[in-house]
């Protein structure tokens, strides 16, 4: 009997990003990237100071939300900050510019 080979699709481990959440806290930068499955990738901001401006954590967050996408997905994704509506807390919105290799297609 003839096997089948199998076809290994390197899905990634998360989904689309769809949002992102941006805090300062007393030990650094947090962020929660939401995906289109429900899912959260948490982590913090390494290579920023505690102080920085706020303006420069977003923009790093933006920078590493869209590599993701980028890199795992195919996809070009645009990040649109929300007015604060606490101190020291950002949302964002994440949309899909373009998409080469995505499954779903989305994009384009």
């Amino acid at each position: 009997m003839a096997r089948r080979k199998r076809e290994n699709k390197n899905r990634p481990s998360f989904g689309l990003p769809v949002g992102v959440l941006l805090l300062a806290t007393p030990e650094g930068w947090r962020h929660s990237v939401l995906t289109a499955e429900g899912g959260m990738l948490c982590g913090s901001l390494q290579d920023l100071p505690v102080h920085c401006d706020p303006g420069e954590a977003r923009s790093a967050t933006a920078a590493m939300v869209m590599g993701l996408a980028r890199d795992f997905h195919g996809a070009e994704v645009e990040v649109a900050w929300k007015p604060p509506r606490e101190p020291w807390s950002w949302s964002a919105d994440v949309t899909v510019t373009s998409a080469s290799n995505h499954p779903d297609g989305e994009g384009s």
